[in-house]
């Protein structure tokens, strides 16, 4: 079945949760009007169904093609990417100085989640390049704006990280990249870098590549690594892609899923040719891989929510197709559709649940992101919060909605023609890039929950405990705060081995309280009485049994990690 972009849903989760009337109020945002979101909702659904979703499948089956150090996309995702950057997708909340839209976040959020429910593959091209705007936008000089924004901005250039090496994986110290400096402002690149997203392709005329490196006498460790913008083209007196740059791709990947998206091996500086540009201060390259981890952490997190809605649109045509056994009890002993056997409507109501519920937390902090650029340090503190979580739950949610994806079709899920096995292969490294959740669920423990002296944490809790009616939910909030509480003076091991069942009760709380604020406003309101009917229902259903289920990891969050070491390594391969 193809996509159908869910824009009902979507108007309501920024009506109720980012709360985009609020946005719209101030003079930065005032162009995101009712009629505004309204058009670029339609439109960037339209845009995704007839340009992205087509060419899902031939992502997946044919896939990105290398040779001779050129990655070929197949037939027809030139022509859409084009279609992409000639119809400003890209520049909706881009700077309007360099050729944006200044719209909210929250709605560049509403197009990533379109085009990646059409077509997840295809759509990692436009997820990395906001991450290279974000830092240069946050560290780069007014000539370096001025030359690589606005092209970045519109997506005619698109953008890479490049922060990942063999000898290193998640361990960013341990980079060997190197970068010498040329007495003239510019660096000499040498290095290799690993699992470098579209770090070659044929679909934009350059390929801006940021990428950590060390300088000569650098520290070791993070605090020598420094950032360098590394074109696939140098630029020319007009600012044009001319020479080449001495950036090969050595290979690309193969591998469980998101064929459509090349996954390359780049070398710099193979004919010692390779020139790089300082981007912020020498040594400060973790800061500004944070901007542009951040912001694609929040993206990734999203693709869970891509994910969960096209694989639940799939089950749901699906199961309303399927004829197979009466209805157990039921009037007749007919064959009726799947969706009229109770484990089944379990199964697609769990499913449109955790999707709502995963949106509803990531378009949540979308609108921080928002009140964060109006300058509410509250709000940069609460992002701050939540991106683990937007990380890690949403795409934890991702899998566990495509495997139920397959588990709908019965044994016609395990079989490649139906399309269902995609969203479970496609899904499931979301989980391991852009930091691995464990990585996230470290960072939430070690990290977050100090933020302001425990003080950002406290005013969720509290923000929460006000608004949450239903009992169950109160109590899970009541059990985050004394995991919470308990983990503040709890050791590093302990901290740790609780990292992970904390993360899901609170990332759960989170949604169940955003979710049944959602539930209150569905039942007030007009409308279309299928949607708000549905909407209430996912809402009962994530309150009475997911957040229950959430309440269920007290115990291990509070069991700290002596079990963990009561056995040693050799014991595991007994």
């Amino acid at each position: 079945m193809t996509y159908v972009a869910p824009v009902s849903e979507q108007r309501f989760v920024l009506e109720h949760v980012v709360k985009i009337g609020e946005l719209a109020a101030t003079e930065k945002y005032a162009a995101a009007s009712s009629d505004m979101v309204d058009a670029i909702l339609e439109g960037a659904g339209q845009f995704a169904e007839g340009e992205y979703a087509p060419l899902n499948r031939a992502g997946d089956e044919i896939g990105a093609r290398w040779k001779d150090g050129v990655v070929t996309m197949p037939e027809g995702f030139r022509a859409a990417y084009q279609a992409f950057v000639e119809g400003g997708w890209g520049s909706i909340n881009g700077p309007e100085e360099f050729g944006g839209q200044g719209l909210p976040y929250a709605l560049a959020t509403v197009i990533m989640e379109d085009l990646g429910s059409a077509n997840m593959g295809f759509s990692l091209c436009n997820m990395l390049t906001p991450g290279a705007i974000e830092a240069l936008i946050a560290y780069g000089t007014d000539e370096q704006k001025a030359a690589w924004l606005p092209r970045l901005i519109t997506g005619e250039w698109t953008g890479t990280m490049n922060l990942t090496e063999s000898q290193a994986g998640s361990d960013v110290g341990a980079l060997r990249t190197t970068a010498t400096p040329l007495g003239d402002g510019g660096f000499k690149i040498k290095g290799t870098k690993i699992f470098i997203t579209f770090g070659e392709h044929d679909l934009a005329d350059n390929i801006v590549h940021l990428v950590l490196a060390r300088t000569p006498g650098a520290p070791a460790g993070t605090r020598g690594i420094s950032l360098f913008l590394v074109p696939k083209f140098r630029l020319d007196a007009e600012g044009r892609p001319a020479g080449t740059n001495d950036v090969r791709c050595v290979s690309i990947e193969h591998k469980l899923g998101i064929h459509a998206s090349p996954t390359c091996v780049l070398s710099f500086g193979d004919n010692d040719d390779c020139i790089g540009h300082l981007i912020g201060p020498e040594f400060g390259g973790i800061a500004a891989m944070f901007v542009m981890m951040n912001n694609a952490r929040l993206n990734v997190g999203l693709q869970g929510v891509q994910i969960g809605e096209r694989a639940t649109q799939q089950a749901v045509s699906y199961a309303r197709e399927r004829i197979q056994s009466a209805r157990a009890g039921g009037p007749s002993r007919d064959p009726v559709a799947i969706i009229e056997h109770p484990d089944v409507r379990r199964m697609l109501l769990r499913m449109k649940a955790l999707t709502q519920g995963a949106r509803a937390l990531i378009y949540y902090a979308a609108g921080q992101v928002d009140r964060a650029h109006l300058g509410d340090e509250a709000a940069k503190n609460r992002l701050d919060l939540l991106t683990p979580l937007a990380k890690a739950y949403g795409t934890d949610i991702g899998c566990e909605v495509a495997s139920l994806g397959v588990q709908v079709h019965g044994g016609m899920g395990f079989i490649e023609e139906t399309g269902a096995a995609q969203y479970y292969r496609d899904i499931r490294i979301a989980p391991i890039y852009e930091g691995t959740n464990g990585i996230q669920a470290a960072d939430l423990v070690g990290r977050k929950l100090g933020l302001d002296g425990g003080a950002t944490l406290a005013a969720l809790i509290a923000d929460m405990r006000a608004e949450a009616h239903d009992a169950g939910l109160r109590a899970l909030i009541d059990s985050v705060e004394a995991v919470a509480g308990h983990l503040a003076s709890a050791s590093a091991d302990d901290r740790l081995a609780a990292s992970y069942p904390f993360l899901t009760m609170l990332s759960v709380a989170v949604a169940g309280w955003l979710m049944e604020r959602q539930g209150r406003a569905a039942s007030g309101a007009e409308g279309d009485p299928a949607f708000l009917a549905m909407k209430q229902a996912a809402v009962r259903f994530y309150v009475d049994q997911l957040v229950p289920e959430a309440q269920g990891l007290f115990a291990s969050a509070m069991a700290g990690a002596d079990l963990l070491y009561a056995v040693d390594e050799a014991a595991f391969a007994a």
